[in-house]
């Protein structure tokens, strides 16, 4: 079989691979085409059987998308460089980890000499102790839980990720351990300190729940249900209850200091997890036609 690789926006000719068979994957593809284009490992390489169409994953089989023994045209795009999804999220969330760590440790160095000397409220060791618990955890699950579908993602991502997470970070701590930061009652910080812890274990709980859903070394995919785990009856109502969590979690957190930053942080999060969340609805409902109909994206009845 050979097979002509065509630029997915020029239309231009690439390049043609011979020597494959209708039951070659777009794996196999991607390798032949690296021979003949060293600098582009398959992590990089794009293969869509239409310029417009979605990219094809790495276990498609060409004799599933009717190639035969000729006339057969594949539409390839670089993704650029890239980098392990594992260094990605260590980089994100050790950043946020540190910095906020800098400004409660040693706000003498933020905020002057004096500012050592200034009592804090008890308000401020909880948040340090949650924000650290919380991006604590997020580095635990990257390194024991998650098994991530791809194995990259593009290079790029990790400075805007990195800027927007480590960001936040400065700007949230700068406000909460500033010398004349006002603390709420103490009613309303341990009620939303209990929101905060249930919501973290949530969230642990979906993440340990989709990991089990999907067998070492492969990327398959199944529909998430609840397990014997209470924490994960949110699967009945949402199909991405791990962001359900998180958005409950910040917004706890955002009571809990009553801090303004911190709501833009939770704000900016929720958009964020909403777009991510309605995203993998709509494919979950492709891909399954047994998908639980009453489900919604994020936001239990709502979104």
């Amino acid at each position: 079989m050979e097979i002509e690789i065509l630029h997915a926006k020029s239309l231009k000719s690439l390049g043609r691979l011979s020597g494959l068979k209708a039951e070659s994957t777009i794996m196999d593809v991607k390798l032949e085409y690296e021979q003949i284009k060293p600098g582009l490992y398959p992590d990089r390489q794009s293969f869509r059987a239409d310029p417009k169409s979605k990219m094809l994953k790495d276990e498609t089989k060409l004799s599933a998308i009717g190639f035969g023994a000729g006339g057969n045209k594949l539409y390839f795009r670089d993704l650029g460089p890239q980098v392990g999804w594992t260094t990605v999220f260590l980089t994100e969330y050790a950043g946020p980890l540190f910095i906020y760590l800098l400004f409660y440790m040693r706000p003498a160095l933020i905020y002057g000499a004096e500012a050592a000397k200034e009592p804090k409220a008890q308000v401020v060791h909880i948040a340090c102790a949650c924000w650290t618990f919380h991006y604590a955890k997020r580095l635990f699950e990257t390194v024991f839980i998650h098994r991530f579908s791809h194995a990259t993602m593009p290079i790029s991502n990790i400075v805007k990720n990195s800027t927007y997470y480590w960001g936040f970070a400065a700007f949230v701590a700068y406000f909460i351990n500033h010398p004349l930061y006002t603390a709420p009652c103490a009613n309303q910080t341990y009620t939303a300190l209990a929101g905060f812890v249930v919501s973290e274990l949530g969230n642990f709980s979906i993440h340990v729940a989709l990991r089990n859903l999907r067998p070492p070394g492969t990327k398959e995919r199944r529909i998430p249900y609840p397990t014997s785990n209470p924490l994960t009856l949110l699967f009945k109502f949402v199909s991405c209850p791990n962001y359900t969590y998180e958005f409950y979690s910040w917004l706890s957190f955002t009571i809990m200091t009553q801090s303004l930053p911190a709501l833009l942080f939770t704000i900016a999060g929720v958009y964020q997890m909403t777009v991510w969340a309605m995203g993998k609805h709509r494919n979950y409902r492709k891909e399954f036609k047994e998908y639980p109909r009453g489900r919604k994206s994020i936001i239990p009845f709502l979104i």
